[in-house]
């Protein structure tokens, strides 16, 4: 129930969003999007110092900076080899071209990267499937919903199909929450939304236009922290590798 719930806000919020945005001068959209751009960035930045520092003894200490390299460059290649930004934004230039809907592309990728990556959609998913709480999933798509509002009013109509990615994400997890839960340890958890928060900041940079990060291309750096894991864990005990 909570990622129908979920996936509903999404694509309610990006209807809309989309609906205002016909209203909205093109100077408001342009200011609009640096704005929502910092504010993505900002976000993405505070998930990942959450993620990696931690305060031991009334100190501050970090973890996982050398994971953190290592994903996004070896995630990055991967995405480079397999070209994945460039078929997803192919497949979104076909149903712009066959429903005449510009901007399908950035709408519904930069969406989708945004709504499933994070602690909530883990951990509400897992909560849902293993004791039926879906507390953290409708606070979660109460959130997603006023975002998915912004999202849809400067990327258009893209936005409301992220929907679907997050109900077959989230879904996923809560079908198998039984098999999922013992593996995802707190360390996982953390490892994967440090490396996820770090994506989030590079759409907030192309919002910017400073520059154009591929993010579709990064998304294999979250295998990374996943493969990691039990590496260390079977041939590293006690050690941390990548620090």
């Amino acid at each position: 129930m909570g990622t129908i719930v979920n996936g509903l806000a999404v694509a309610l919020g990006g209807l809309v969003g989309v609906l205002i945005r016909r209203g909205v001068p093109k100077r408001l959209e342009e200011a609009s999007m640096k704005m929502l751009g910092l504010s993505v960035f900002v976000i993405g930045l505070n998930g990942v110092i959450a993620s990696m520092f931690t305060i031991v003894d009334g100190k501050l200490s970090s973890d996982g900076s050398l994971l953190l390299i290592a994903s996004l460059v070896l995630g990055c290649i991967l995405g480079e080899l397999g070209d994945i930004d460039s078929r997803l934004t192919a497949g979104g230039k076909w149903i712009e071209q066959r429903f005449g809907k510009e901007g399908f592309a950035k709408g519904f990728i930069n969406g989708s990267l945004i709504y499933c990556i994070g602690a909530m959609a883990i951990v509400g998913a897992l909560n849902d499937g293993l004791t039926g709480d879906s507390s953290i999933l409708f606070i979660k798509s109460m959130l997603d919903g006023i975002c998915s509002v912004i999202l849809g009013s400067t990327l258009g109509f893209g936005v409301i199909f992220s929907a679907i990615p997050v109900m077959l994400y989230q879904g996923s997890i809560t079908l198998f929450a039984g098999v999922l839960s013992p593996l995802i340890s707190q360390a996982l958890l953390n490892n994967l939304c440090m490396v996820g928060y770090a994506i989030v900041t590079c759409i907030g940079i192309n919002f910017l236009g400073f520059t154009s990060i591929k993010t579709a291309n990064l998304l294999p750096a979250l295998l990374i922290p996943i493969v990691y894991e039990p590496l260390q864990s079977a041939f590293l005990p006690g050690i941390q590798l990548l620090k």
